[in-house]
């Protein structure tokens, strides 16, 4: 396995993580970054469509697909800018920003693999 496809692994592994989590413990995890708890659906829906993202990752990186594993750099590296707008917009509190550090984290990594794999 390329180091970029480890590193798309290793994401998929923490999207499994917080995806199980948004299902079963919503509350947990919003407390954790001091968000308002809730006994609404729509947290566990998040967390079923992450398992799915999760799904996605996991298989992409064993299988080497290089264009999916490039993709993902572009789609993490958004989240960042989308969670800082609802907190802007007041939409959400600032932790959620706490969420997009882990994925622009993830696709500094999973570019720098997929540069480094390119010069050979």
């Amino acid at each position: 396995m390329t180091k970029s496809a480890r590193s798309v692994l290793v994401f998929g592994w923490y999207l499994v993580g917080l995806g199980v989590m948004l299902v079963a413990l919503p509350n947990v995890i919003l407390g954790m970054f001091f968000l308002p708890l809730t006994n609404e659906v729509w947290l566990r829906v998040v967390g079923m469509l992450v398992l799915c993202l999760a799904y996605y990752y996991i298989n992409a990186a064993r299988a080497g697909l290089r264009p999916m594993l490039e993709w993902t750099v572009h789609v993490r590296a958004t989240v960042i800018v989308w969670f800082a707008a609802f907190v802007v917009l007041g939409f959400a509190e600032w932790p959620l920003i706490l969420f997009g550090v882990v994925d622009v984290a993830g696709a500094l990594w999973t570019r720098a693999a997929l540069r480094a794999e390119a010069r050979g």
